[in-house]
């Protein structure tokens, strides 16, 4: 089991100043060029994916740390700040019509990261099947609005992606790790970052929902859709027989459920998902059209008709360097922040020649930090 936290990510209007961005991105840049020429840029990958350490490198560079902005104008700063030549590493996407480009983007930087055809064709599927799974999979009520793909030139990839919850004025992050994803269907989300638990969550990627989730997918190759239709019309007929033949559970629990189904369904994509056979829930969801609704209605009919539950369970550390553009805890600080990059730019060009004093002392700076942290 994967460690989660919980971090408030309040939906705010306000946009980066241009003063801000422009430092953003230069010292970004310049943390970026000292990752990645220590570590490489399986590491790079690895932080992105960290929550903890995600959200540490907004508020470092300025941004307010409980805000959903520090997902959108981090990963768009990075994605500035980040040169495929360079770093080895692109960065696409962003929000709306930024997100909709990703599957050409792709295309653009594969050809400069030298990547492979099928390499290429990897990262689009995994980044169509992030944003599917926590729209459709992880019924959490957010949709995803914010979606980055991060991709090195070996064919490796990380996505941050974001949903919203307007009516409670609160988002949730999801970030995902290439390496660490077995299956995009079983456990396999990095962190899922938000502050508020939910007591009705639909989560078809927990261990929980296996059974559930072969069901399912034995649902649609064994029952026609006209089937499975006179099923959900049976099911909405509060005191139907056989109803209550297939629900061990009692009336008033039974009566939450119906609530639960769906009052539409693509059944035209059931048809030819029907027709299709999908081997299993994973493909079966990378279908165009099952969607969110979909996906509830058999995940409920499996409950009902078989007695094999899905979760129900809801899936859901920083500091601050250079203050942050709102004030909070105090504003930022523009020289010190134009210092800090100058010093990584300077120690990242001198340990090229073979002077690695200055960046040695920035990692021992960084160890003997985390050892106070630690302590």
């Amino acid at each position: 089991m994967r460690k989660v936290a919980t971090v408030e990510l309040r939906l705010a209007a306000t946009r980066a100043p241009p003063w801000l961005v422009e430092r953003m991105i230069k010292l970004s840049r310049g943390v970026c060029d000292v990752l990645i020429d220590e570590y490489g840029p399986d590491v790079f990958l690895s932080r992105i994916s960290d929550p903890l350490w995600f959200q540490s490198l907004a508020a470092c560079l300025g941004w307010e740390w409980c805000t959903s902005g520090a997902t959108t104008v981090l990963c768009g700063v990075l994605r500035s700040a980040l040169d495929p030549a360079k770093h080895g590493i692109a960065a696409v996407g962003g929000k709306g019509k930024l997100s909709r480009q990703v599957p050409a983007k792709l295309a653009t930087v594969g050809q400069q990261l030298d990547l492979a055809a099928e390499q290429i064709d990897r990262a689009r599927y995994a980044s169509r099947m992030a944003a599917k799974v926590d729209t459709a999979a992880v019924q959490a009520g957010y949709p995803i609005y914010h979606h980055t793909i991060f991709v090195t030139d070996e064919g490796k990839w990380a996505v941050v992606q974001q949903g919203m919850r307007p009516k409670i004025h609160a988002a949730r992050r999801y970030h995902w790790l290439s390496d660490q994803v077995r299956s995009f269907v079983d456990e396999p989300h990095s962190a899922i970052l938000g502050d508020q638990w939910h007591d009705r969550v639909l989560n078809m990627t927990a261990k929980q929902s296996t059974e559930c989730r072969k069901v399912v997918t034995d649902l649609i190759r064994d029952h026609s859709p006209s089937h499975i239709r006179s099923i959900f019309r049976a099911a909405k007929i509060r005191g139907q027989r056989t109803l209550e033949e297939w629900f061990p559970g009692p009336p008033s629990q039974r009566i939450a459920y119906i609530k639960l189904l769906p009052s539409r369904v693509d059944w035209t994509a059931m048809q030819r998902a029907y027709e299709l056979k999908p081997a299993n829930f994973e493909e079966l969801l990378s279908f165009k059209g099952i969607g969110l609704a979909t996906v509830r209605g058999l995940a409920l009919l499996s409950e009902l008709m078989y007695g094999c539950k899905p979760s129900w369970q809801d899936p859901v550390k920083f500091s601050f360097a250079f203050g942050s553009k709102d004030g909070t805890p105090f504003p930022v600080d523009r020289k010190a922040m134009d210092e800090a990059h100058e010093v990584l730019k300077a120690a990242v060009q001198e340990a090229k020649i073979g002077k690695r004093e200055k960046l040695e002392a920035i990692r021992r700076l960084s160890d003997l930090t985390y050892s106070v942290v630690g302590a």
